[in-house]
């Protein structure tokens, strides 16, 4: 790929960051949400592009931090940083790019192949780190701090002729959030596999699959699950849970629960590095999910837990009640758990009998609320957004595609989103001709005041393609419903 043109961005600041302030939020979201205090700004009052980049020093290519173009970040009041690449021939755009989970560093794009290919086409790019101080569930501040990393640029380059949001995977949700509000100037969105569903519904799924492991492979072992008070605590129920799969895996009733358990986790029956299965081939699809547990999917999904927490106050998910075999019915992985279960001998419906008999698991209702109220999104589209995702992604299931969708439906504003899959597994593992022809498409939608024929597969498909760059995998694909119980 050619290397980037030039880059104009914000100047090292050398010292420690600016005394801490008042954590809270100036502007706590509620639904339908609140005002910012950074409100979209009528195109007719948005002034003329700058004939020069104001305020920002020049630095050579590799100036500041041995990467090119890439720059020292400076500060927000909360902690937070931002960091902000301009080409010399900016083309009038500015994105601010939302990060994913565990990043606590300021980024502006995806990957690099990204950042460089846009910065090449003339877009401008920023992005904060949120204030990741106290846990890496930032949503507290990350809506705020991407906020007012679009004013701090702005302030220095002039105002852009359109701003577009990026966001991927948690960084997909906060996107989302600035999607539905349209704060900050944002004139449209660009999701990449990104966690729509919410704090609330990942966790409540993510409880079935844990307590059904714990339950069922560790029937005599003190599992703790929610309410964790420390990382060690988070660290040591993975391990128990790892544990257990990886010797359950090496018998047939073992390998039928562990089709029981990644039912309940959405996880797809196709592994990264090998083909998909043949329709009916159980034992295979069985396999290709064990995958998903022994490149450690537990490790992050059970590590996360305890940061979710941290930032929502308490435990935001429970079971009691829930009906496990009602649940199963509306997964799409029914027929491959029924199929393993009766090749190992063994009674689903005991199994079943014995989850709900054992589901005395409860939220806390002020973390729920907190869940809603920050780590939520769907109540709303204030701008065009795309989303895409990859058809078997492990961390954040396609299907959350769907429920996404079902809550912007009801809202009214359906037809501001697009949603667009390419047959890959993995997260986030896009090819960056998918991604800007993906961009494109927003920014035709923006052009013509219609989506049109840009957010299909095929129209994808050809833009990625013509590219030249690295391939392109989109098809037509409708996501099966979330299987979940709880219901936020």
């Amino acid at each position: 790929m050619p290397n980037s043109p030039p880059v104009t961005s914000s100047c090292p600041e050398s010292g420690p960051p600016p005394a801490r302030v008042d954590r809270s939020p100036p502007h706590a979201r509620a639904h339908p949400p609140l005002h910012h205090p950074h409100p979209r700004r009528p195109r007719h009052d948005r002034g003329p592009l700058p004939d020069r980049r104001l305020g920002l020093d020049r630095h050579p290519p590799d100036g500041g931090a041995g990467r090119r173009g890439h720059r020292t970040p400076r500060w927000h009041p909360d902690g937070a940083t931002w960091i902000a690449d301009v080409p010399e021939n900016w083309n009038g755009t500015l994105i601010v790019f939302s990060h994913g989970f565990g990043a606590t560093t300021a980024q502006n794009a995806p990957n690099e192949g990204v950042r460089l290919r846009l910065l090449e086409e003339g877009y401008a790019l920023a992005g904060s780190s949120y204030d990741t101080s106290e846990t890496l569930w930032a949503l507290e501040s990350a809506e705020r701090d991407q906020l007012a990393t679009i004013d701090a640029v702005t302030e220095r380059i002039g105002e852009p002729s359109r701003t577009l949001a990026m966001g991927q995977s948690m960084g997909g949700l906060v996107n989302a959030q600035l999607a539905r509000s349209g704060d900050g100037g944002i004139d449209g969105a660009l999701g990449l596999c990104g966690l729509v569903a919410g704090a609330n519904d990942l966790h409540s799924y993510q409880l079935d699959a844990e307590y059904t492991i714990a339950r069922l492979l560790l029937p005599d072992t003190d599992v703790k699950l929610v309410g964790f008070t420390s990382r060690a605590e988070a660290t040591a129920t993975t391990q128990q849970l790892i544990t257990a799969v990886t010797t359950a895996q090496k018998t047939p009733e073992g390998r039928a629960r562990i089709a029981l358990a990644a039912a309940f986790l959405n996880l797809p029956a196709w592994s990264p590095g090998k083909d998909r299965p043949e329709a009916g081939d159980w034992a295979a699809m069985q396999e290709q999910q064990y995958d998903w547990f022994a490149q450690g999917v537990l490790n992050r999904v059970v590590g996360a837990r305890y940061d979710v927490e941290k930032a929502l106050g308490g435990n935001n998910s429970g079971n009691k009640g829930t009906d496990y075999a009602r649940v199963l019915a509306a997964s799409q992985h029914a027929p491959l758990v029924s199929a393993v279960y009766r090749e190992a001998g063994l009674n689903l419906r005991a199994d079943l009998r014995t989850l709900t008999a054992g589901a005395t698991i409860t939220a806390d209702p002020a973390a729920v609320a907190t869940g809603e109220r920050t780590s939520s999104a769907g109540q709303g589209l204030a701008v065009p957004l795309l989303d895409i995702h990859t058809t078997a992604d492990d961390l954040v299931p396609v299907e959350q595609e769907n429920r996404f969708a079902d809550r912007v439906r009801a809202s009214g504003d359906g037809a501001l989103l697009r949603q667009a899959y390419t047959e890959r597994q993995g997260h986030c593992s896009f090819t960056v001709a998918e991604t800007v022809a993906a961009l494109r498409a927003v920014e035709h939608r923006l052009d013509t005041g219609r989506w049109g024929a840009a957010a299909t597969p095929a129209a994808l498909q050809t833009a990625a393609v013509d590219l030249n760059l690295d391939g392109a995998a989109y098809i037509p694909y409708t996501p099966a419903e979330l299987t979940i119980a709880r219901r936020h």
